[in-house]
């Protein structure tokens, strides 16, 4: 054998991969019982097996690899995530919300909702400007637009990266009720997760800013996470924007925090509340020095 014979023989894989092993299995027929019973799959195919109680970690370590791997390979270097309502219409839907209140109650609720339809003008609007600033750096693009996928704020998100020929993320979650990506999420960079926890994570593993918009429980579960792990130190500072100022004053009294002691003073520094797309950006690009248009 020639050096370079040997050098190859030293440095060839010697097992086979796993997809070529699953290959062999498929091209097998299943003639004996021991081969139709379960217990002879191979456990990596074996989706009952991979169900059990008791397989919950290795589930997790696969929630948490799966988008970790496919970013990275997508050269995501890191995000900005927008968090918001999935009630709260876009404008244009507005008179479809108005039609579908039937009660004092309900024509009182949609009314409100179809004011903050603003909200997800401004989202798109970020979107697009952060889109358009095109943030490359070691050959990873920066700034790149996440949300969780779903409609409303979240769609205006994706939307807004669309806009301008843009890619975006979407993290969706398993839900009870039909609950799919909106139509703007790149369909390579959209995700579906079973775990809350593990979503979170990964809504924060990429973040270097984070615009939070009117929402409910999701939104407050979100934001005041991430606020605590700045907080308590867990996670670097970042630029963390919370648009409208009436919705956030009313909602949560943040300075009776402090005023109460269960905060500091200092922590209502952690984030800022802004009124459009600009502000935010605004906030951004200073935060980090950038000199972007």
């Amino acid at each position: 054998m020639t050096e370079e014979e040997i050098a190859h023989e030293l440095t060839r894989r010697k097992f086979y991969k796993a997809e070529q092993e699953a290959g062999f299995v498929e091209s097998h027929e299943c003639i004996t019982p021991q081969q139709r019973d379960p217990a002879y799959r191979l456990a990596f195919r074996d989706t009952d097996f991979l169900l059990r109680e008791e397989l919950r970690p290795i589930r997790f370590q696969l929630e948490l690899l799966k988008p970790e791997m496919l970013l990275d390979e997508a050269g995501i270097g890191s995000t900005l995530v927008m968090y918001g309502s999935a009630r709260i219409p876009a404008p244009e839907e507005a008179d479809k919300v108005r039609a579908a209140a039937t009660t004092p109650e309900r024509k009182a609720v949609a009314e409100r909702l179809i004011a903050k339809s603003r909200y997800y003008d401004e989202a798109r609007k970020l979107a697009q400007i952060a889109s358009s600033s095109a943030v490359v750096e070691n050959g990873k693009r920066h700034f790149v637009i996440c949300s969780g996928g779903g409609p409303s704020i979240m769609e205006a998100a994706n939307r807004g990266a669309a806009d301008v020929g843009a890619e975006s993320i979407g993290l969706n979650i398993v839900l009870e009720h039909e609950h799919t990506p909106n139509a703007y999420v790149t369909p390579h960079l959209s995700f579906q997760f079973h775990y809350f926890a593990l979503r979170k994570m990964h809504f924060l593993l990429r973040a270097r800013a984070v615009a939070a918009f009117p929402g409910g429980f999701g939104t407050f579960d979100e934001l005041f996470e991430l606020l605590t792990l700045i907080q308590t130190g867990k996670m670097q500072p970042i630029p963390i924007l919370l648009f409208g100022a009436d919705f956030w004053s009313r909602v949560v009294n943040f300075a009776a925090l402090a005023e109460e002691g269960v905060i500091s003073a200092g922590d209502l520094g952690l984030f800022q509340v802004v009124e459009t797309a600009e502000e935010a950006w605004g906030h951004i690009t200073t935060f980090y020095g950038l000199d972007v248009d």
